[in-house]
Formats: C-alpha cells, sequence, structure tokens
C-alpha cells in the first residue's frame, strides 16, 4: 500500500532526502532509497512498507527477545518486507531481503486498527514491530503504535538501531521498549558485512535510553567475525557506561542466507561462556545467552537469589520476586513488570 512517507525533505524540484535512516538517501525522481521501499514519486516521498503485513503471530515475548519486559506475557508481532541492512547470515532473509524495488509485493492487508484488534483477541500484553527491520515500515508502526496506546497496549521494537533520532523523537510517546541489535563493535564490519555503520547504532542505544524506552541489546556472536575478547570486551563496556542494568543477550549463530554453505560454522558453546564471562568482569548487572538451553533465568545482582525462571520461551516468576524486587535483599531490579 503507498502512503506519504514521514521524515524527508525535498533538496531541489525533483530530489529528496530521506531522513528516516542513517543511509541519509538522495533520491532521484522515480528512484528508490536503500531500503527498496521508499520511492520519490514527482518529489515527494512515499513508503510502500504499510498496511501490509508477511508475517503476523503471536510469540512469547522472551522470544524477541525481552526478559526484562512483561516476563511471560505474550506479544502481538508483525512485520512487513524490506530492511536498510543488507546481513549475509540474516535469519530471517526471505522477508527481510525482499523489495517493492525488485517487484516482490508480497503480504497480505492488515489495517493498523486490525493488528490492535488481533492483539487484544489474543491476550497479548503488546504489539512487537519485528522480524524485519521496523525503521523500514515505520509510517505503518507509528499508526499502529498510537492506537495501540488507546488501548493500553504496550508497543516494542526489535530493531537494527541504524534509525535516526529524528524517527526516534517521533516514535517515543509511544514505544515501551526496544532490543536493538549490536552486531559489532567495528565500523569496517559494518560497513563491509552489513552495508551500514557502527556510530548510529551506538547512538541510537542512547537516544532509545535517555528518550525514556527500555531497551535491551542483543548480539549474535558469529566465529571469527565479531567473537574475539577485545571486541566482546568494546561492546560490554559500551553498554556499561550507558546502564549497567541495561541487559545483554550473547545468542549463538548458526549459517543461513549466503553463509548457508560458505559462513563460519555454528558458534560454540565455549565462546559464547567466555563472551557471559566478559560480560560479568565489566560489571555488567544482567548477561544472558541465548539459542541455547543454559543462562537464561534471572539472578539478583545484590544476593544471587532466582527471580525469574525460564525454559526455552518460557517465563516464570518466582516468590523472590515482587513489584520489581528482590524479596531477599530488597534490591530494586531494572525493567518493566507486570502490574
Amino acid at each position: 500500500m503507498k502512503k506519504q512517507a514521514m521524515l524527508w525533505e525535498r533538496l531541489d524540484k525533483s530530489n529528496v532526502r530521506c531522513n528516516l535512516c542513517s543511509h541519509h538517501c538522495q533520491i532521484p525522481e522515480g528512484g528508490f532509497g536503500f531500503c527498496g521501499m521508499r520511492k520519490n514519486i514527482e518529489g515527494e516521498l512515499f513508503t510502500f512498507a504499510y498496511g501490509e503485513v508477511i508475517a503476523n503471530h503471536v510469540d512469547p515475548i522472551e522470544k524477541k527477545p525481552f526478559y526484562h519486559f512483561l516476563p511471560g506475557s505474550y506479544s502481538y508481532s508483525i512485520a512487513t518486507i524490506g530492511c536498510n541492512f543488507h546481513c549475509p547470515f540474516c535469519q530471517n532473509w526471505t522477508i527481510s531481503q525482499v523489495s517493492v524495488r525488485n517487484g516482490e509485493m508480497e503480504g497480505y492487508e492488515l489495517k493498523p486498527e486490525e493488528v490492535v484488534r488481533e492483539a487484544i483477541r489474543n491476550n497479548c500484553k503488546s504489539i512487537s514491530y519485528t522480524y524485519t527491520e521496523p525503521t523500514v515500515f515505520f509510517e505503518y508502526a507509528y499508526d499502529t503504535a498510537k492506537l495501540a496506546k488507546e488501548k493500553r497496549l504496550y508497543n516494542t521494537f526489535v530493531t537494527n538501531g541504524f534509525m535516526t533520532k529524528e524517527a526516534i523523537n517521533e516514535i517515543k510517546p509511544y514505544l515501551d521498549a526496544a532490543n536493538v541489535d549490536l552486531k559489532f563493535f567495528s565500523d569496517a564490519s559494518y560497513k563491509s558485512v552489513c552495508k551500514g555503520s557502527l556510530q548510529p547504532v551506538l547512538d541510537s542505544i542512547r537516544n532509545f535510553k535517555e528518550a525514556g524506552v527500555w531497551v535491551e541489546v542483543t548480539t549474535l556472536v558469529i566465529p571469527g567475525e565479531n567473537d574475539s575478547d577485545e571486541e566482546l570486551r568494546n561492546m560490554a563496556r559500551f553498554i556499561f557506561d550507558v546502564d549497567k542494568e541495561m541487559p545483554w543477550h550473547i545468542s549463538r549463530y548458526h549459517p543461513d542466507f549466503r553463509y548457508s554453505e560458505s559462513g563460519p560454522p555454528p558458534t560454540p558453546v565455549g565462546t559464547l561462556e567466555r563472551a557471559l564471562k566478559i560480560g560479568k568482569e565489566e560489571g555488567l548487572s544482567y548477561v544472558y545467552l541465548g539459542n541455547i538451553a543454559d543462562q537464561a533465568d534471572t539472578l539478583c545482582p545484590g544476593c544471587g537469589e532466582t527471580l525469574v525462571t525460564r525454559q526455552g520461551f518460557s517465563a516464570k516468576t518466582t516468590k523472590s520476586f515482587k513489584s520489581g524486587e528482590c524479596q531477599k535483599c530488597n534490591r530494586s531490579i531494572e525493567g518493566v513488570w507486570k502490574d
């Protein structure tokens, strides 16, 4: 569905600049931005990522992953096609790496009010804009999130963090949580592997935090690409500098998309355990391992009491945890917890 885009400016009679993500694409008449979903039509910018989903599911919030945001609840999760990164290891590449520019008009209509209705009907506490990059379907997410807030639903982004501060400022009145992928701590790697850059991602993590949005960070650890002690330690130090209470999810990679045949092998569990140790050494209160069975429970950093137990994507708070506080040592546990 074609819709007037948000966050753009006219450069002259025929050229426009998109200010939604940090590519800041300058788009000539008839051209598309890097994402292949935003087009300059007669000197105005339009999005084709509106109102047509390629995926909609009811997911446990832990699947996003969020571990300090309404644990044990369900989130109505939606996506359109398209992305502003071209990661060769993308695990959702069949929907993220297609675009209108390439003539791949996939999806089915689901209006914002229908998304909200379905979330309520399925007893979801939140709506998650996920699977592909929500920045690309920003207008759709924005309109849906506004309606969701009116119905007392929460909204979450699962994002690569490559949006502009202007985009964060637009969505912040309606956005409650963001899980940001921190893929590398190397600008060169971002540019060569994902066709992005590092600094905008770091800025987004800070900007979300300053905007009052609950933030968790995820790193997919890929052998030989981002698994050195130095890179993992730099990531942990950055997160600590923003907020040592910010959860860091360290996830196990498996070959997919362009890495299926020629990419690195799956991440050894020992590498994840080393990353966990580094995160703890750097002072992070909450470090979790993803895509493996262990290290998923939430423990009190003060006394070590188990507060939230997890098995698979299910979560259950214990008697030791109430109203965001450890009942054993009275330590406040950062997050967004059930009423």
